[in-house]
């Protein structure tokens, strides 16, 4: 097993001026679990693929372990990966696929079949040796391209968006046996995906791309919890996190017709920036709801001359799934028309057209500079 080291490594194709991958800088400990997660087109698949010696370093250094990989070929850097569309030979056999990388190396018949029993029984693929690619489903065709990285034991596995061909139920439970395999055979592993639910339940640690560019390198939890600026903050999450322009005022934001607290040092932040506004971020979980009612019971709460607290939401869909409810509503901030995620117990689901009344929680809001985007508290 090994580390891996990106030290400020660059990527700049043929004919452009901008890096697709910029002064990337990540540590991977020996046996970690790092995923790369981004939009596309920002660079995730390039910085796997520099890694892996299929694209070449414009700047910047490569280490794996104490090995300075940058330039070396690929068959020298030991490493297996795992593709997207699985890249099996038709006309081989599961067995005959799993084993062919150790018999291109000389690897004598019965040592190949042993290691071959061996991974095929860690991945339930014991029944299947004999069978041909054409005969299996998508989920039995990813672990055989799995079982091929595992005989080679490899310092490294890069899998680049593995899951992506399969479907929503099969995804669930191949990441779930993925990053079970991964703990135990202990080898450090860079996992590719678009996909933040994937990359918030898989990884060790997470890494977020945007542009070609590092955003925020950390554990999912502090991922969720710690966005480091509004793009890590609006892209970890789902539903997504709310994000709000909103004026100071004295001691917090204005919320509705409600002032939210904040500390005095996110506050001070923004006015040093020029800022009389800030960004707030809130998870649709992190609302107190003051009312929820009916839509007639809304209409004559607007004719009293007592508005509930906080900032009024109209409730346009609503999400029934089960132990949860998601209300996706609307509302006007600053004259402004915006969409808003609020999550409701799944036994107290508003019915549509409904207006709510909710309130973040002060412990809970997230506050980010309106023209940097960085996160102003702690």
């Amino acid at each position: 097993m090994a580390s891996v080291t990106f030290d400020k490594a660059s990527r700049v194709y043929p004919g452009s001026t901008k890096p697709a991958v910029d002064q990337l800088e990540i540590d991977i400990a020996d046996g970690e679990f790092l995923v790369l997660v981004g939009p596309s087109g920002c660079g995730k698949s390039t910085s796997l693929r520099m890694l892996a010696g299929l694209e070449d370093v414009n700047g910047g250094a490569i280490r794996i372990g104490d090995r300075d990989v940058t330039h070396l070929p690929p068959k020298d850097r030991d490493i297996a990966m795992v593709f997207q569309n699985y890249a099996l030979y038709p006309h081989m056999s599961v067995a005959d696929n799993m084993g062919f990388a150790l018999k291109i190396a000389g690897v004598n018949k019965t040592e190949i079949r042993a290691k071959v029993e061996e991974a095929a029984k860690m991945l339930d693929l014991t029944d299947y040796l004999d069978r041909k690619p054409k005969a299996l489903s998508g989920g039995q065709r990813q672990r055989v391209a799995m079982g091929r990285a595992i005989v080679r034991e490899p310092q490294v596995f890069l899998m680049d968006e593995p899951l992506s061909n399969l479907d929503a139920k099969l995804r669930v439970s191949t990441r779930t046996q993925i990053a079970s395999l991964q703990r135990r055979l202990g080898i450090t592993t860079v996992y590719v995906t678009h996909d933040q639910v994937e990359a918030l339940t898989m990884g060790d640690r997470v890494a977020v791309l945007k542009d070609g560019l590092l955003q925020q390198v950390d554990s999912p939890r502090t991922m969720y919890d710690r966005p480091a600026n509004l793009f890590v903050a609006g892209f970890i999450g789902s539903p997504a996190m709310n994000l709000i322009e909103v004026p100071i005022t004295d001691g917090g934001v204005e919320f509705g017709n409600s002032v939210v607290p904040v500390s005095r040092e996110a506050l001070t932040a923004a006015a040093d920036r020029g800022d009389s506004t800030v960004t707030v971020g809130i998870r649709p979980e992190h609302f107190d709801i003051v009312e929820l009612g009916s839509a007639a019971a809304a209409s004559l709460a607007k004719e009293s001359s007592q508005e509930p607290a906080g900032l009024a939401v109209s409730a346009n869909v609503i999400e029934e799934l089960g132990a949860d409810g998601f209300v996706y509503g609307s509302t006007t901030v600053g004259g402004e028309h915006k969409e808003l995620v609020v999550r409701v117990g799944g036994r107290s689901v508003p019915e549509k057209g409904a207006e709510l009344h909710v309130v973040p929680r002060p412990d809970e809001l997230h506050v980010f500079s309106t023209s940097t985007g960085e996160r102003l508290t702690r």
